[in-house]
């Protein structure tokens, strides 16, 4: 049953209103809309900045920065819509990076060449001061050849100062004449060096006149007359990215040396050289469309020094630009022969850099299971657009775009 309410609850009902004008109502709700307003525009704001930071990323080790003026025009087209400021700043600073960087590593670039570099880096080489002291014995009955390292000397000029950490990199390298039958390719002579047997002295660290004293010996291997070996002693630079800087070498052919007994020699520093230790016949096609550059093994010939059924063949082919390596990639092993056969393609995708700033470094690598080291470095090259022995084979691929072309590259070490 349904009563009525009382007249006193519904007056008092009525009379219960908020105690606020209306021009105090509007503004609080004119500030709430501001409010969501501005929420709002600031969460729109932190997508298109996100959106705009994922596209505009400097790629690692340096591959763009290099090119203030190209990164700049490209980071304004990307970065219109978004935050260009932060881009600039980023190629600005790394920019800065690269020239403290390059200003340290000028002292280093002026004595010597590079370990990627060819013969004609040799000529960048001013002056190589300091002498190497060493002594040989050849132990006839034993066929062991004994070296000792003694001492560098003078490696820097009075007065100068000596923050060098040098070591002497040993190679006994062994000649070979089955090149004759390739012309030129092959180099001077059509002779072929091989490397039967490499050593390293410990590192002395900030000394200019180094004492070293380490001895190595090892036994030649049969049929090795020493008229055909020479003793290439390298002094370097340690660096702990191992991009060792040589300072200079000594090359000692045996042959014209009495060495039945210990000889003790002094020998000046010479603008290191570089040995031809094989040959590569490499494939190049540039896709300009989709920035594609193809990079085919074909071949690789060198001298064998020890057969076996584990003893293989593989190659690191890497894109570089400014010193930088920007890309890389490795081909499969293959058992070693004179002529060891790949046919493999490497493809190489370059959206960020033109191609005409690159160069592309070869190094093929000899694995062994049986050996202490299972790695050992049979030889490099590099060709790109600066190099004048293969400006031939570029100059050919820039010319005949989608077309593969083929061309034998000396093997240096």
């Amino acid at each position: 049953m349904d009563y009525p309410a009382p007249e006193g609850l519904l007056s008092i009902a009525g009379d219960l209103r908020m105690p606020f004008t209306d021009t105090v109502k509007y503004c609080i709700l004119g500030i709430s809309v501001a409010i969501l307003l501005l929420a709002l525009g600031i969460l729109i704001w932190q997508v298109i900045r996100c959106c705009t930071e994922r596209h505009t990323v400097v790629p690692r080790h340096g591959a763009v920065v290099s090119d203030p003026l190209y990164s700049v025009e490209k980071s304004t087209v990307e970065n219109y819509s978004g935050g260009p400021s932060m881009r600039m700043e980023n190629v600005s600073t790394e920019v800065r990076r690269l020239s403290s960087c390059l200003s340290q590593a000028s002292f280093r670039s002026s004595r010597s060449s590079q370990a990627d570099g060819g013969p004609g880096e040799q000529a960048n080489i001013k002056r190589v001061d300091g002498s190497l002291r060493f002594s040989i014995y050849y132990d006839q009955p034993q066929s062991q050849l004994v070296v000792t390292v003694l001492q560098v000397e003078g490696l820097l000029e009075p007065g100068q100062t000596c923050s060098l950490q040098p070591f002497v990199k040993l190679r006994v390298m062994g000649a070979s004449f089955e090149g004759v039958e390739v012309d030129h390719r092959t180099g001077e002579e059509g002779i072929l060096w091989t490397v039967l047997q490499e050593w390293r002295t410990r590192v002395v660290k900030g000394s200019c006149n180094p004492l070293f004293g380490d001895q190595f010996s090892c036994i030649l291997q049969e049929g090795k007359e020493l008229h055909h070996i020479n003793l290439r002693m390298e002094v370097r630079h340690f660096d702990k990215f191992s991009r060792h800087t040589a300072l200079g070498e000594v090359r000692v052919p045996l042959g014209q040396l009495n060495i039945s007994y210990p000889l003790e020699l002094q020998e000046d520093l010479k603008t290191p050289q570089k040995d031809l230790v094989g040959e590569v016949l490499l494939s190049l096609k540039f896709l300009p469309t989709s920035q594609r550059l193809e990079v085919g093994l074909l071949k690789v010939r060198t001298v064998l020094t020890e057969m076996g059924s584990d003893t293989a063949l593989y190659a690191r082919i890497s894109v570089q630009r400014n010193r930088c390596k920007l890309r890389y990639q490795k081909t499969s092993a293959v058992a070693c022969s004179l002529v060891t056969v790949f046919n493999e393609v490497l493809m190489f995708s370059l959206p960020e850099f033109p191609l005409e700033q690159c160069k592309i470094a070869v190094s093929v690598y000899e694995t062994c299971a049986a050996r202490k080291s299972p790695k050992r470095l049979i030889g490099q090259l590099t060709l790109g657009k600066g190099k004048s022995s293969e400006d031939e084979h570029w100059s050919s691929m820039m010319c005949s775009v989608r077309q593969p072309i083929a061309k034998w590259h000396g093997l240096l070490i």
